[in-house]
C-alpha cells in the first residue's frame, strides 16, 4: 500500500484535473462544482437538491463518491494509474461520468 505522502500528491492530482473537468461540464449540464476542505460537491438544480460528495479516505488510501444513494469506494491501480473502482474495474472519470449521466438522463463523459 502506498505511504500517506503519495496518496496525497495523486488524490490531489486527480482532485485537480477533475475539478476542472467538472467545472466546464457544470456550464454545460447546469450544476455547480464547488471545492474545499479537501473534497469536492456537485450541487444540482433539481427539486431535491441532490448533491455529490467525492472525498480522500486517507486511512484506507482511496477515494470516495456519495451518490445516488451510494458510496463507491476506489483504490489506486498502478496498472490504469488512476483511481479505480474494483468492483466494476472503472476509473475515477468513468465513474464520474455514469453517475453525472444517470443524474442528468443525459450521457456525459468526463
Amino acid at each position: 500500500m502506498m505511504d500517506e505522502r503519495e496518496f496525497e500528491k495523486r488524490y490531489t492530482e486527480a482532485f485537480e484535473r477533475l475539478q476542472k473537468k467538472l467545472t466546464s461540464l457544470g456550464d454545460e449540464h447546469d450544476f455547480e462544482v464547488e471545492g474545499g476542505s479537501g473534497k469536492l460537491e456537485i450541487q444540482f438544480e433539481d427539486e431535491d437538491e441532490t448533491r455529490f460528495v467525492i472525498s480522500p479516505n486517507s486511512p484506507v488510501r482511496q477515494i470516495w463518491i456519495s451518490a445516488l444513494t451510494t458510496s463507491f469506494k476506489l483504490a489506486w491501480s498502478d496498472g490504469a494509474n488512476a483511481f479505480v473502482l474494483d468492483k466494476t474495474g472503472e476509473t475515477l472519470d468513468q465513474v464520474m461520468g455514469r453517475i453525472l449521466s444517470e443524474q442528468l438522463g443525459t450521457p456525459v463523459s468526463v
